[in-house]
């Protein structure tokens, strides 16, 4: 049954209608600061099960709960570990997601039937004043259908929902662009479970030691969202190659241009530096940025793979740029939406 998704102001009345919304069970797509956020009330089952049918997501799959403040944790945390104070004083508000031990409110279908519960503060100034106007802690993934792009717009949001959720508050494009990084506290050492808006760096700088999970190495029940091998795909099949800047754009311009004289058409999605030198090509490009403004290809990632994808070529070509910083997220989710597809060149 198709509904009809109100578009709201980012306002105080749009906040107040959104909030009214939420607290009667129903379901408001809103921006934060990393992309757009799928809202429903966390502590409330039926609202919970909405977000997983709208988006069509399986119920493996876990949910981050936000807040509108740290002070808020005990509502959905069974234990806060010391770590907590000084990761909350250096990244909250901000895209950290923290995993933590469970609390009774805090209904099992949100934690994929887990024993941990993955919680953040956003920094958008929307996101904060409608989950504190909610009154209640709002259990939001990505505004988009299971396993596609993210959305970093309200209109890429009512491509994917239009018509499945209440509304959605139109606060223009998201300023990161990429999902937060998770860190799971429940371990030992902490342990980034997907890179993202927090670099390892920065991580390392604040807590020491940070164990990084390898890929495929997740736990059962999922502790995180993002850590399925496929996700944040476009529809056309996207190839990422991955080594020595040189030997990738060599690779790219080899590899488009075998796809062209096959008569395919063939996408590319990169840094600036390498759209021009492959603009001979004739293939369809979505320049990022330059490579050395990893926010700012962050920032433009999806929107630049919902517009290539949109237009539908035979494959989307993609270069990694590397591990530093946003870097390691932008792998990270290029390599999740090839789908297997990746090349490793030799760096020797």
């Amino acid at each position: 049954m198709s509904i009809d998704t109100q578009i709201l102001p980012p306002d105080a009345a749009g906040i107040a209608a959104a909030a009214a919304l939420l607290r009667a069970g129903q379901l408001v797509a809103f921006p934060t600061e990393t992309v757009y956020g799928l809202g429903g009330d966390a502590l409330n089952p039926a609202a919970v099960a909405a977000i997983f049918a709208a988006k069509g997501r399986p119920a493996d799959d876990p949910l981050i709960v936000h807040l509108a403040d740290a002070a808020d944790l005990p509502r959905v945390a069974a234990a806060v570990p010391p770590a907590v104070q000084e990761l909350a004083a250096a990244f909250w508000p901000g895209p950290l997601t923290l995993v933590l031990e469970r609390g009774p409110a805090v209904p099992l279908a949100v934690t994929a039937g887990g024993s941990t519960v993955a919680v953040r503060v956003p920094a958008h100034p929307v996101a904060r004043a409608l989950i504190a106007a909610a009154g209640t802690p709002i259990a939001a993934p990505s505004a988009n259908r299971f396993g596609h792009t993210s959305p970093t717009t309200a209109a890429h949001v009512l491509a994917d929902l239009g018509g499945r959720i209440a509304a959605v508050i139109d606060g223009g494009p998201t300023p990161i662009g990429v999902e937060s990084t998770v860190l799971d506290l429940t371990r030992p050492t902490p342990t980034v479970l997907r890179p993202g808006g927090v670099s390892l760096e920065e991580l390392q700088a604040h807590v020491g030691e940070v164990a990084v999970e390898s890929r495929g190495a997740g736990a059962q029940p999922l502790r995180s969202p993002g850590l399925l091998e496929r996700h944040y795909a476009p529809h056309s099949p996207l190839w990422l190659v991955i080594g020595p800047e040189g030997a990738a754009q060599a690779w790219l311009r080899e590899r488009a241009a075998t796809e062209r004289a096959a008569g395919r058409q063939v996408g590319l999605l990169v840094p600036d530096e390498d759209a021009a030198l492959l603009a001979d090509l004739g293939a369809d490009i979505e320049p990022l940025g330059p490579s050395a403004a990893l926010d700012s290809v962050a920032r433009r990632l999806y929107a630049a793979l919902r517009a290539l994808d949109s237009r539908r070529p035979d494959c989307i070509l993609a270069r990694d740029l590397g591990e530093r910083g946003l870097a390691r997220a932008i792998r990270d989710r290029l390599s999740r939406a090839a789908a297997g597809r990746v090349v490793v060149l030799n760096s020797g």
